[in-house]
């Protein structure tokens, strides 16, 4: 948009300093980032008994290039692969993997099964091989998968096949849910059990912690926000946890040894459409929005009240390790995914996106301050561009981060943890833009990767089928 300034552009720290200060983003940085074994990003970490190498993790993302039985392809393996060599002390998942076929939020998404679980092993095995062969210790690299049921969100087809936690006013008429889509207290009682069979292959296979996941508007995320939802899954937070207790005993029951970590969106906010200037807008106009987990009732605003509850129950658990971010991709996509470019079905930026970063960096503070034997992942990160390493050295000497996640940045220059950690200058051809290409293709049906600046996706006729989408919504 043109009255924001682009990122790229704040070339100096003053000029960065400067233009935080004029958009009232409390956004700390280091003007200089060190070198070698004298940053903090450096430093190895405990997770859970086990001691990753420095404090970059690669974050999880929702893959759409497997197959259509749930496995890997040579697409999904290239991108375990630059995961493995990107330098990371901690891989968050790979990717968004199902518990169950007819929860994955798109027909190529991985499923972790009995009939997919050699895949699955086979796919970890080149992650760590490609760690080794960048030159890293496999003793230092700690590998997580993310387990998911998409819920609300779930395509497994390609056609909306919503399975819903509650009635809600606003998202129902957005997937054509009704009341038939409401899952059952019987039905959540599979899928808890579905979520611990599959946590025990992922342990079978040598993946050293899974992540229940809880983020984004997926079904464990929206049973947080469960309110209306009568019997044990819903009503209170301890209700609203019940899925999240269940899970989290029946894997420690079932293997006791796998480590467990949480991602979990610590703010919702009101769902967001395009105004008539083409920005965001809230769809909630007035008080008493109930469905934000940790929103304070305005649809807008953020109370951690039930965040900071919830983060007690994790250790409560057991749970050691838990990776912050805040609100949905579907719904409202600039709380945790802060972008220049929209993607094609999103919205013009309602502000600024460093604002955006400020505050969820911030959110993720002063947690990380309430609960401090806990080891928090921070998200948010990629629109920092080159400013990323400055702000993340900052966080982790400040404590107000244990590790800096790394989301989009990790699909056309992974590698860039390695550059930090070894005082590389960046490579500014592949810094991302937040183009939001990596969002448009896979919901026009085409692979995930990035088309603007990764050579490999720039070759493919996918690029080709892109550029058609784009001018046609360029014409809308």
């Amino acid at each position: 948009m043109s009255d924001i300034t682009q990122v790229r552009r704040l070339d100096t720290a003053a000029a960065f300093a400067a233009h935080l200060a004029a958009i009232g983003a409390d956004l700390h940085f280091d003007d200089e980032v060190e070198v070698g074994d004298a940053t903090p990003l450096a430093a190895p970490l405990d997770v859970g008994g086990r001691i990753a190498a420095n404090r970059f993790a690669i974050l999880p993302m929702e893959g759409w290039d497997g197959t259509g039985d749930g496995r890997p392809t040579d697409l999904v393996r290239r991108r375990w692969r630059r995961f493995g060599a990107s330098g990371a002390g901690l891989i968050w998942g790979g990717e968004a993997v199902a518990v169950t076929p007819d929860g994955r939020a798109n027909p190529n998404q991985l499923v972790l099964d009995t009939t997919t679980a050699d895949d699955v092993a086979e796919l970890r095995a080149e992650l760590v091989a490609a760690h080794e062969q960048a030159g890293g210790a496999r003793e230092r690299v700690v590998v997580g998968l993310q387990l998911t049921h998409s819920g609300r969100f779930a395509h497994p087809d390609g056609r909306p096949r919503p399975r819903t936690a509650y009635r809600h006013p606003l998202l129902d008429d957005r997937v054509g849910a009704g009341a038939a889509s409401v899952l059952s207290d019987a039905e959540l009682d599979d899928i808890v059990a579905s979520f611990v069979e599959a946590a025990a292959l992922a342990a079978g296979i040598g993946f050293d912690f899974v992540d229940v996941k809880h983020c984004h508007g997926y079904l464990g995320h929206e049973l947080l926000s469960a309110v209306d939802r009568s019997g044990p899954y819903g009503g209170d937070l301890d209700g609203r946890t019940h899925f999240l207790r269940r899970v989290v005993t029946g894997i420690a029951e079932r293997v006791p040894d796998l480590r467990v970590g949480v991602r979990v969106s610590a703010f919702d906010l009101a769902p967001f459409c395009t105004g008539p200037d083409g920005r965001g807008k809230p769809e909630w106009a007035r008080p008493g929005y109930r469905y934000a987990f940790g929103g304070d009732g305005t649809g807008l605003g953020i109370d951690l009240t039930e965040p900071d509850a919830f983060l007690s129950v994790l250790e409560d658990l057991g749970v050691g390790l838990v990776c912050i971010t805040a609100g949905s991709p579907y719904y409202c996509a600039h709380a945790q995914r802060p972008a220049f470019h929209p993607p094609s079905d999103g919205y013009e930026p309602p502000h600024d996106p460093l604002i955006d970063v400020a505050r969820l960096l911030s959110v993720t503070a002063d947690l990380k301050r309430r609960h401090p034997a806990l080891v928090f992942v921070g998200s948010g990160y990629s629109y920092l561009q080159e400013w990323l390493p400055n702000v993340a050295q900052h966080g982790v000497r400040a404590g107000n981060v244990d590790v800096v996640g790394i989301g989009r940045m990790a699909l056309t220059y992974p590698d860039l943890c390695a550059d930090v950690l070894a005082g590389r200058p960046l490579d500014r051809r592949r810094v991302c833009r937040t183009f939001s290409d990596c969002t448009t293709a896979p919901r026009n049906g085409l692979a995930s990767g990035c088309y603007p600046l990764d050579e490999f996706y720039k070759r493919r006729p996918d690029r080709r089928h892109l550029a058609a989408v784009k001018r046609q919504m360029r014409r809308q």
